[in-house]
């Protein structure tokens, strides 16, 4: 009898440029926080590199950005879903003085053939000296 156990999903391909929305190389800019190279010196630099760890399907960052009081088992991304564009809305604290900050922005995707976005305001905290997602209110 074998045991199954869940795997983890290979990343899509890593882009050229870097899904975030800054003009940066993938590998220079969201890459770095990804491979641990660099920490987020602000929460929403850590919300555009969590955006591109969606865009490249990097579970094992997400989990790792995340709250470990907010943190769900698993990242549960849809292989279906294609997150296209990113824009940051707006921000409240959140830089390297601070030790909480918000980031509300609108996430592009297409699912299916069709068109749709994801808005949300993020609340980010220091643990342990780096900026983690603690939780999120989303919005129509």
């Amino acid at each position: 009898m074998s045991r199954r156990t869940r795997r983890p999903r290979p990343a899509r391909p890593t882009p050229a440029s870097c899904p975030c929305g800054l003009p940066a190389a993938y590998d220079d800019c969201c890459g770095r926080l990804h491979r641990g190279q660099a920490q987020a010196t602000t929460a929403e630099q850590l919300m555009r590199s969590r955006y591109s760890a969606f865009a490249v399907g990097d579970e094992a960052y997400l989990l790792r950005s995340w709250h470990p009081t907010t943190r769900p088992p698993g990242a549960d991304l849809d292989p279906g879903l294609r997150w296209v564009r990113l824009e940051i809305l707006g921000t409240t604290e959140g830089s390297a003085f601070h030790t909480t900050g918000t980031v509300e922005f609108r996430a592009h995707y297409t699912q299916g053939g069709r068109t749709g976005s994801l808005h949300e305001n993020s609340r980010f905290v220091r643990h342990e000296g780096a900026w983690v997602y603690l939780d999120g209110l989303t919005e129509d």
